[in-house]
């Protein structure tokens, strides 16, 4: 076997040679900015901010056949089929829509529920609906920005709850701009949120009934009979988000931070990939950015009893900021996108683009998890032990204010010693001791100079993790 020099194999190694982009062209005067994706056997659904749903017969052929199934909804933020209805949530209300005739139009349209009011603000988005296995569904609420002409509404920045019979509660607060909601395959709801004020950078977390997010703009819903969320009091202004964990009753870290800047600023929809279709990331969850315009990764692990995770890029260089995702029927992701009333990355204001795995193996860090003593870095592909040694991981950690101020720079940052980094016998993973582990922080790992055992190297050498908790 010839092996190449690591010069020659960096220059081979892009995320192009393992995830292509693959544009796709509507027809003319069809304008895609893309609020939600439903991907059936029989056909693709795409919402639009302007209202539309469109109906898109053999999406992944050489000529897809379009047509105009629904229109003159409120920008349906979101779409999910269940018990032959397709369900969204418009503005105002979570609606239920079907083509009762078969001709390839929507003739059914139905509201399940309503009653949270509007402000009138342009930002009062509502995103959803997620499906629960108790059949209810989930939604999420913005907080408006700027005027509100019809006074203050409730309700905004909630996660609502809602029966299949129609009623509903508010069963989590002090969301910002959540702008993905999906429920896990095993069931539980996970929400994205944006950075702003009292939201330190963004973040992927679980929808904890009965908690407080930290944004204190809807609390006083809490006070209504509808709210399963306990008044947390006056919210501090400029302590540290750990702080505000021990002092604000009910209030929730999220699982994972997402840091600003260094990967992605506005995380959107997401999914799961539970086929293990789309390289060797099984089991992790691939999330959209409204601003980067690049698709990045989530990794899980539950210590304690509750979630707590890592982060790590994937696919950057989309041509627009991505709203939603989907997976197609060959296994590969839908990213549909809109810019309009916020800036990105990418050449276009909105579309929809695909993303599809080349079938080769990357050699890229695959997670990062807590263990007593250390992290756990796992790799795609085994290592070679002769290629790194313990400095060959850099390794920082931070936490972040929570206050009314925008966004948070890092504090309190720290550097860690790893005294010792060892791989695990199928060289799969690497332990690293650390020194002075700090729960309530984010770990920044950072890799030099390792190589898998056929000399190729890291397609991407950083990842960040948000350790709540130590395992004993």
């Amino acid at each position: 076997m010839v092996v190449l020099p690591i010069f020659l194999l960096a220059l081979q190694n892009s995320e192009a040679d393992y995830f292509e982009i693959i544009d796709f062209i509507p027809p003319e005067g069809v304008l895609l900015e893309v609020s939600g994706l439903l991907s059936q056997e029989e056909a693709l659904y795409i919402a639009t901010r302007r209202g539309e749903v469109w109906r898109v017969e053999e999406p992944l052929g050489g000529s897809p056949n379009f047509s105009l199934w629904a229109e003159g909804l409120q920008e349906p933020l979101g779409l999910l089929a269940h018990d032959g209805w397709i369900y969204s949530v418009q503005r105002g209300e979570l609606s239920r829509m079907r083509d009762s005739n078969g001709d390839g139009h929507m003739d059914d349209l139905e509201t399940i529920a309503d009653g949270w009011h509007l402000s009138g603000n342009y930002h009062e988005y509502a995103f959803g609906p997620a499906l629960a296995p108790d059949g209810s569904f989930f939604l999420t609420l913005n907080k408006p920005f700027g005027g509100e002409p019809f006074g203050r509404a409730p309700w905004r920045g909630w996660t609502l709850k809602i029966g299949e019979d129609g009623s509903w509660e508010g069963v989590a607060a002090g969301l910002r701009s959540p702008a993905g909601v999906e429920a896990s395959p095993w069931g539980e709801i996970f929400f994205t949120d944006n950075q702003g004020e009292w939201c330190a950078t963004g973040k992927f977390t679980a929808v904890g009934e009965g908690r407080f997010h930290g944004h204190p703009w809807g609390i006083e819903s809490c006070k209504l009979p509808e709210s399963r969320v306990v008044h947390p009091g006056e919210v501090p202004d400029g302590i540290t988000v750990n702080e505000a964990a021990r002092q604000i009753p009910g209030y929730e870290l999220p699982a994972v931070w997402i840091p600003w800047d260094l990967l992605g600023r506005s995380p959107s929809g997401f999914v799961w990939d539970d086929s293990g279709n789309f390289g060797p990331y099984r089991d992790q969850i691939f999330v959209g950015d409204q601003y980067s315009a690049e698709v990045f990764r989530v990794s899980l692990q539950k210590v304690a009893g509750r979630w707590q995770g890592g982060c790590y890029p994937l696919r950057s260089g989309l041509k627009a900021g991505i709203t939603r995702l989907a997976w197609a029927e060959d296994g590969s992701l839908w990213c549909g996108m809109t810019t309009r009333g916020w800036p990105s990355l990418g050449t276009a204001t909105e579309g929809l683009q695909r993303v599809r795995w080349t079938g080769k193996i990357p050699f890229d860090l695959l997670s990062l998890a807590v263990v007593e003593d250390g992290l756990v870095a796992a790799f795609t592909l085994p290592v070679d032990p002769d290629s790194f040694s313990a400095d060959s991981f850099h390794v920082r950690s931070w936490t972040y204010q929570h206050w009314s101020t925008y966004g948070s720079d890092l504090v309190d940052e720290a550097e860690h010693e790893v005294s010792s980094a060892v791989a695990s016998e199928d060289g799969m993973s690497v332990r690293l001791v650390i020194e002075d582990l700090r729960p309530g922080y984010v770990y920044e790992v950072e890799v030099s100079s390792l190589q898998s055992t056929s000399a190729q190297p890291l397609l991407h050498d950083i990842g960040w993790y948000t350790l709540l908790a130590i395992p004993r």
